[in-house]
């Protein structure tokens, strides 16, 4: 009886083996990375790490400019690779700190290439927007321009992402160190979700961090606990400055922020190798910004200009609300190009476009131009006329906007029939 029931044993071993062979072995490595609780290594997950990849496209960039290729058929199938492969290619990524390869940085790597793909797709799609932004900052503070990669991490390119504790942006900013940075935080504008301004900040801020550290890999673990608590990890591991050898006196999630930044890079370089198939962009026309210096609503740009609001709202997400308060101080505007022009052209239209008469004023200044000196109208063109000097760099768009203007209204009082105008010139402004 033993040995009947030894050999249906057999028998079920055997048909078993003979299924797995049946089956491409990348796809059962496939099953067996997918797991997330199988990650006897993988920490707090970073916050770009959890963002909802459906919220993501809900973004209008996304909607508006992302297309999925769904071409390949393949596009579902994660490879197997042995371990010697993740560790060449990291060694061919162009960096200067070292993407150190092991056990840690591997289920990383699974994370972004199984569970992660289609966030993976997203953000490859929004490095397009973002990506040239932060070379630029990277390069004007110089340092290594890879660590635009901290974003993928920090934010899955999102910039209006937010943290449970409190985070803001692209670059994820706690409010006290985006305020030491120069990152305006009120009620009205968040600089935090300016991708522009916020980049800026956080190239001068690793900047900053390299200068106390010396050493690039214990700047990105700094980014993510704080300079405070990498100095704490030195101290408990008897002075030593390598982040493998502090990795144990570290918080928890930044034991897992330095492997899933070179895990980042990874997939960033080799998505393609992964099957990932990037959201393709659809770029919108050339953009462009302008300082606006009184407040203006994004409904009254939208209906002059005849703009999308939400449009509006996407290239500016630095705006808590859809007033842009440039009379406390002067905001940046960020519009399409064509329509940046008729900004320019119809600001007086924008400014006045359903605001209701402001029946105060008017009751103040009546009796102010009751009792005025009578003067002839030829000297009342004299004494209202102004003419200023152009300073190297200014164009009719910024001198319009100072003396509270339109470029129209510029080029009738100059005779003027395009916008070039010279430096050292005289200009009319009324």
């Amino acid at each position: 009886m033993q040995s009947d029931i030894l050999i249906i044993r057999m028998k079920k071993i055997h048909l078993l083996f003979l299924f797995f062979l049946s089956v491409p072995f990348f796809l059962i490595a496939q099953n067996t990375v997918d797991k997330d609780n199988q990650n006897s290594f993988i920490n707090e997950l970073p916050e770009g790490m959890k963002e909802n990849t459906d919220s993501l496209l809900k973004a209008w960039n996304a909607q508006q400019y992302f297309i999925l290729d769904t071409v390949s058929q393949l596009a579902n199938i994660n490879p197997y690779f042995e371990k010697a492969v993740y560790e060449d290619r990291l060694k061919r990524i162009p960096c200067v700190m070292n993407l150190t390869y092991n056990d840690i940085v591997q289920q990383y790597i699974d994370q972004y290439t199984n569970r992660l793909r289609r966030s993976v797709s997203f953000i490859l799609g929004a490095a397009n927007f973002y990506v040239p932004i932060m070379e630029e900052a990277m390069l004007f503070y110089g340092i290594p321009v890879e660590l635009k990669n901290l974003s993928v991490i920090e934010s899955a390119f999102n910039p209006t992402a937010r943290s449970r504790v409190g985070a803001v942006g692209l670059w994820q900013f706690m409010p006290r160190t985006a305020v030491r940075y120069g990152l305006q935080i009120n009620s009205l504008v968040d600089d935090r979700c300016d991708p522009i301004k916020s980049s800026y900040a956080a190239a001068r801020y690793l900047k900053d961090l390299y200068d106390i550290f010396g050493d690039w890999t214990l700047v990105i673990a700094a980014y993510n606990c704080g300079p405070n608590n990498i100095n704490k990890a030195i101290h408990r591991s008897g002075g030593e400055k390598d982040f493998w050898r502090i990795y144990p006196y570290l918080p928890a999630e930044t034991r897992g922020y330095v492997p899933a930044f070179i895990a980042a890079n990874y997939v960033m370089n080799y998505y393609g190798e992964h099957n990932i198939q990037p959201f393709r962009a659809r770029f919108s026309s050339t953009t462009d910004t302008i300082h606006v210096n009184r407040d203006v609503r994004m409904e009254q740009i939208a209906a002059v200009c005849q703009i999308d609001l939400q449009e509006i709202k996407a290239l500016n997400p630095q705006y808590q609300t859809t007033l842009i308060p440039g009379y406390r101080t002067p905001c940046t505007l960020r519009l399409p190009q064509e329509q940046m022009l008729k900004f320019i052209d119809l600001q007086d239209s924008i400014y006045n476009y359903g605001v209701p008469p402001l029946r105060e004023e008017q009751t103040r200044m009546r009796p102010v131009v009751e009792v005025a000196p009578q003067k002839s109208s030829s000297s009342n063109r004299r004494s209202s006329a102004k003419t200023i000097t152009i300073r190297s760099g200014q164009t009719l768009g910024e001198i319009a906007a100072r003396y509270h203007t339109t470029v129209a209204k510029l080029r009738r009082l100059n005779g003027l029939k395009g916008n070039n105008i010279r430096a050292g010139k005289k200009l009319r402004v009324r």
